[in-house]
């Protein structure tokens, strides 16, 4: 009997000890969807200023610009920013259910004059008739590390893909300017107070930022 009393408390131990809770809103309430939904209506998008890290030009390299973390309360808001009339918080709600939350990571690089979007051309030397520069390959985003870890481990993206970016004239055709890294995770992946992004480039020195998750919806 006591050896059946004590496995009982030992299961109640178990049963008692707190999950680790996330930083930020996650899972959303109906109210906090509410709160993202009005939020992005007012159209000013200010409030992605803690979302946001800005980073400075390098002296030779690529120009690793930017570094977004969105969280799921963020992401509402820029889905309700993007409309402009005809879209409810009802809706906004109904969007919502059901959908799996997670955080978006992203990663903007521009190239500058020492990786720029011409690159020597490998065949040059071999062949008279080759171009000596050839424009570099729309996916180089591939040959970048991106490492996302909090105080406990390294997190492993549950998807991960790339795009370039361009620079379009009014009237002029547009031109490569740069490419975006998108990283996504589960929410419940974060549960640390802090997470470092930190991007390893091909050419240049490595980019680490740290996001204060406390200060994030």
């Amino acid at each position: 009997m006591r050896q059946l009393a004590r496995l009982f408390t030992c299961l109640l131990l178990v049963f008692c000890v707190p999950l680790p809770a996330s930083p930020f809103d996650t899972p959303l309430s109906d109210e906090a969807v509410r709160e993202a939904y009005f939020l992005g209506q007012r159209h000013d998008a200010s409030f992605l200023g803690n979302y946001i890290k800005s980073l400075p030009r390098p002296k030779t390299g690529p120009h690793i610009s930017s570094i977004t973390l969105l969280t799921p309360f963020a992401q509402l808001a820029q889905i309700s920013s993007s409309y402009v009339g005809n879209y409810s918080a009802q809706q906004a709600l109904l969007d919502h259910r059901g959908q799996q939350e997670s955080v978006k990571i992203t990663v903007e690089i521009y190239l500058t004059n020492s990786y720029g979007a011409m690159i020597p051309n490998p065949d040059a030397s071999r062949s008279a008739s080759s171009p000596p520069f050839i424009p570099r390959h729309y996916d180089f985003w591939r040959d970048f590390r991106v490492q996302v870890s909090d105080s406990h481990q390294v997190l492993s993206p549950s998807d991960i893909g790339g795009r370039p970016l361009y620079r379009c004239g009014r009237y002029g055709p547009c031109r490569p300017r740069g490419a975006a890294i998108d990283l996504e995770f589960p929410g419940a992946a974060f549960v640390s107070d802090s997470v470092t992004v930190r991007v390893i480039p091909p050419e240049g020195d490595p980019v680490s930022v740290d996001f204060d998750l406390t200060r994030l919806r």
